[in-house]
């Protein structure tokens, strides 16, 4: 019998085990892109923990169903179609689709269900409608509604706001009420559940019983989430960024509406730095999959440098780390075919292994499937996958046949979204800028024989996976990993 699975819960600030309330399907949440820009590493290191979470409730049999909506009507995206003159579906559904490229590409499983919110007006005002008839919500002026937040007083309980001190955020600096769908992280406000149509909306509105608008950001997780999943579900994720307001607000929203707990399991990840710095546009460093793709490194190599970490740790991605990752998963591959050989397996013959009935029993790769199972630790998993190889050179295949630990490696590959022997990514060896700007540095800093620091910046380069070969009349950079 697979082992059990645990997850630290954000509500209770504890590790809980996972189960399905209906008894059948584990039914999850996850807030998904906003359709106005290609998505970013950030974005998808989310995504990224969310899709192994997936893979590894499936390997434990708890049938998961998955729905990750598209915000497709907010602020930004109604700017970006004003701002390039096209109409909000056209405009959205090419973000979309780039996204859903992306997705594909590192690997991710397509969510069962992947609702867009300007489908789901009806369920959006049905719910605004039943807020206001409870007293939890009113109508403004312009015809706006908006969430009582002192007349809901368990509001915070996920973030815990009510344990420091706050400030209210009903207006803005110049006076005027916030609507906005984001504020500041130590503020509560009236949030928007219906903004009333303005004039720089332009036709991107709907009607509604309180007058033309649109819905508020937050209605939207809140109104798909419980048309697919039910007043109740197992879990919802995002990264820690969400957990105030957006999270904070869709509890309010469907525990008001409903009476009912809306989640049992809140599930975050921590946020993602780039170089040992916060990611922002002035910075240069938000990184996109065609970025780094870019600069010669594949999906795959994206995918476990964003995994490799502990989810609720934050992460630090280099260039470094996907020259790490490149360096890992050619490992992997020259280990794991030896032992096909070894099999009389082909390489299709393994990919074919990663496939249900999995594996109730680990052999070799047993400490890489605890790691998995004790709250998603795929920096454990990875090193038991090396320390399960170790084994397998030693010719300990624990109790069962080689074929028998080879599916065991699939099956905790497949959890992880590793696939192996993947066609079309035999990437070029590039040499990031970064670091030819750092051989070029060393080897003027050897032109003025100032050998201390042309030293330096030898190991910096050693350190980032290149060794240097000096010529006469130049040098040559060698990926340690080929």
């Amino acid at each position: 019998m697979a082992s059990e699975l645990i997850l630290y819960d954000t509500m209770t600030r504890s590790v809980q085990p996972l189960w399905a309330e209906d008894g059948e399907n584990f039914r999850f949440y996850c807030c998904g892109p906003t359709a106005y820009a290609p998505a970013h590493i950030g974005n998808f290191r989310a995504f990224l923990v969310q899709d192994v979470l997936r893979r590894t409730l499936e390997i434990v049999g708890l049938n998961p169903i998955h729905v990750r909506n598209l915000t497709d009507v907010d602020d930004k995206t109604i700017r970006g179609a004003q701002s390039e003159g096209k109409n909000l579906r056209a405009f959205t559904r090419h973000w979309i689709e780039h996204f859903q490229r992306d997705a594909k590409a590192l690997n991710m499983l397509v969510p069962h269900r992947e609702p867009r919110a300007t489908d789901h007006m009806e369920q959006q005002i049905e719910l605004a409608s039943r807020l206001i008839e409870k007293g939890l919500a009113y109508v403004a002026g312009d015809g706006s509604v908006y969430f009582n937040v002192s007349a809901y007083p368990e509001y915070g309980k996920l973030s815990r706001l009510r344990e420091r001190e706050i400030a209210t955020q009903k207006t803005t600096s110049a006076g005027r009420r916030n609507d906005a769908d984001e504020y500041d992280r130590e503020s509560v406000a009236d949030f928007a559940l219906w903004k009333s149509r303005k004039p720089e909306d332009g036709d991107n509105f709907w009607d509604s019983p309180w007058g033309p608008g649109r819905p508020g950001w937050h209605l939207e997780c809140s109104a798909m989430s419980r048309h697919y999943l039910g007043d109740g579900f197992d879990l919802h994720a995002g990264g820690i960024d969400l957990c105030f307001p957006h999270h904070e607000n869709e509890i309010a929203q469907c525990e008001g509406a409903t009476g009912k707990p809306f989640v049992r399991h809140w599930f975050h990840n921590a946020h993602l730095m780039v170089e040992g710095r916060k990611m922002s546009k002035s910075l240069g460093n938000l990184y996109t999959l065609a970025d780094l793709t870019g600069k010669g490194y594949s999906p795959m190599e994206v995918r476990y440098a964003l995994i490799s970490g502990h989810y609720r740790q934050p992460l630090n991605f280099t260039l470094a780390s996907l020259q790490s990752s490149r360096s890992a998963l050619k490992k992997l591959e020259k280990a794991t075919e030896t032992h096909l050989d070894a099999g009389g397996m082909s390489k299709e013959d393994f990919k074919a292994l990663a496939a249900p009935p999995f594996p109730t029993e680990w052999g070799p790769f047993e400490e890489a499937w605890r790691g998995l199972a004790n709250d998603l630790n795929v920096s454990r998993a990875i090193g038991g996958i090396f320390t399960g190889l170790a084994q397998l050179d030693e010719g300990n295949k624990g109790t069962g046949t080689l074929e028998n630990a080879l599916k065991a490696l699939a099956g905790i590959l497949y959890a992880l979204g590793i696939e192996l022997y993947r066609k079309g990514e035999e990437t070029p060896v590039t040499v990031p800028e970064e670091l030819q700007s750092l051989a070029r540095e060393r080897w003027q800093a050897k032109q003025e024989k100032d050998w201390a620091k042309a030293d330096l910046l030898r190991k910096r380069l050693q350190a980032n996976g290149w060794q240097v070969r000096d010529r006469k009349d130049g040098y040559d950079l060698i990926s340690i990993s080929t």
